[in-house]
């Protein structure tokens, strides 16, 4: 149905998996989580570098208040989260590098005192250069997985044009929902951020992408667009509900049937991909003059009463479970983001942070790697047109210069090789193995 004419005939891809979609939560409305007695802020939660601390043990702090910054152009400065002290410092392991972080503690005083909110008076009379001071002032990060700055995202090399934006709205991820819940409860602050995503990189055309399994927010999000009047602006295109869908390179593929070079991003092709939920922070940070320091995140699986909850960064995992119930069954395993591309978790008082968009809590059982039986499945399914088959054998081999030119660096670890192997082989992390190897050996160099 086009009636409004905004909606663009569907796509799909004849690559990827379909995989139980799971979406218990996908008719529950947002609800704010409590806020927490204490939180921890890792000063690292972006690609790129690490904040310093600009506090000390002792000190009070207002909710909005930075508290880790850095010099470093790519970089996200990180703020508290709740009001009160300083009580201390500590070390969490990244769950993607495994790498010990430095964290800061903020012990609550039970009031929540905000810092006073820079709003503009006329935000849109802002310059570009004063939207991407607020956003990067703001801490945001890309809400999609990556959490790469979104002021640097923003800015292309000087005599790169994009003349595309693609607003992700995919969420082809089981179990989680944080995204559609945005679209659907934050509708208008999406396509406010999508606007001044617009007005900073002036692309020709702006493609909004949801997946068919998300018709109310389809609906919603273009009787929306036809309300603001942004009609001959936005254009939404449906996409076959298949994973891994949500990949920037896939979408960039299935919309403009082009393709990014390889160990290229979109950018190089004049693309550039932002998430719905960053879009809704940009709307945040620009026109209320909110700093980031909260996001929806899906909790669900083997938890009592499955929750889309808007959390404070640093909350405990523990908490947001014990708000839906606590664990049920047999559950011996959380995952942070999805059961695809997420990170089993081992601590529980590790706290949320801004990659964060889901805690699933399952059940797990050993599973018995095999031998390879050369069946070509995982060459079918790979979204990048890889051969994943070869990596496993390389590692074991230990001949990694053979795994880069297997174009290893064009993988983007969707597992979805992984999941339809027959002989359980964990293909995605052999090629993890072999990715840290070869980028310590170009470091050697």
């Amino acid at each position: 149905m086009n009636k409004l004419g905004v909606r663009l005939k569907k796509k799909g891809t004849p690559y990827g998996v379909k995989v139980p979609e799971s979406k218990l939560t996908a008719k529950s409305p947002i609800e704010r989580a409590p806020l927490p007695e204490k939180v921890i802020i890792p000063l690292h939660q972006n690609i790129g570098a690490p904040c310093e601390a600009l506090v000390k043990r002792g000190d009070k702090v207002l909710t909005g208040q930075k508290i880790g910054d850095s010099e470093k152009y790519v970089n996200a400065p990180v703020h508290a989260t709740i009001s009160g002290e300083i009580s201390g410092t500590t070390i969490v392991v990244n769950p993607p590098t495994a790498q010990p972080i430095e964290a800061l503690v903020v012990t609550s005083d039970g009031a929540d005192e905000w810092v006073e909110l820079d709003v503009p008076k006329n935000p849109e009379a802002l310059s570009v250069k004063e939207i991407l001071d607020r956003i990067r002032g703001a801490g945001l990060v890309g809400l999609g997985g990556a959490a790469f700055p979104t002021h640097v995202k923003l800015s292309p090399p000087k005599g790169t044009k994009i003349d595309t934006v693609i607003l992700n709205g995919c969420e082809c991820e089981p179990y989680i929902t944080s995204d559609h819940r945005v679209m659907l409860e934050y509708g208008e602050k999406v396509l406010s951020g999508l606007n001044i995503i617009r007005k900073v990189l002036s692309p020709d055309t702006i493609y909004i992408a949801i997946e068919d399994n998300k018709d109310d927010a389809i609906d919603h999000m273009e009787e929306l667009i036809v309300a603001m009047g942004l009609k001959e602006d936005f254009k939404i295109i449906p996409l076959k509900s298949k994973y891994p869908m949500g990949a920037e390179k896939v979408l960039t593929k299935m919309i403009l049937g082009r393709e990014v070079p390889i160990g290229g991003l979109p950018l190089h092709i004049g693309v550039v991909v932002h998430n719905v939920s960053t879009a809704k922070a940009i709307h945040d940070a620009v026109f209320e003059g909110k700093p980031f320091i909260e996001r929806v995140v899906t909790v669900t699986g083997a938890v009592k009463n499955p929750k889309n909850l808007l959390v404070r960064f640093g909350t405990p995992l523990r908490s947001l479970i014990d708000y839906c119930g606590g664990i049920e069954g047999k559950a011996n395993e959380v995952v942070l983001g999805g059961p695809m591309m997420g990170f089993s978790q081992f601590d529980l008082d590790f706290p949320v942070i801004k990659g964060t968009n889901g805690v699933i809590v399952k059940e797990s059982t050993p599973i018995r790697e095999q031998d390879c039986i050369s069946c070509g499945k995982c060459i079918e399914v790979c979204p990048m047109y890889l051969m994943p088959t070869v990596f496993p054998r390389y590692v074991k081999a230990g001949r990694y210069d053979a795994c880069k030119e297997a174009y290893i660096d064009d993988c983007f670890e969707c597992g979805a090789c992984a999941y339809t192997c027959p002989a359980n082989i964990p293909i995605v992390q052999y090629i993890k193995v072999a990715k840290r190897e070869l980028t310590k050996r170009a470091a050697n160099k």
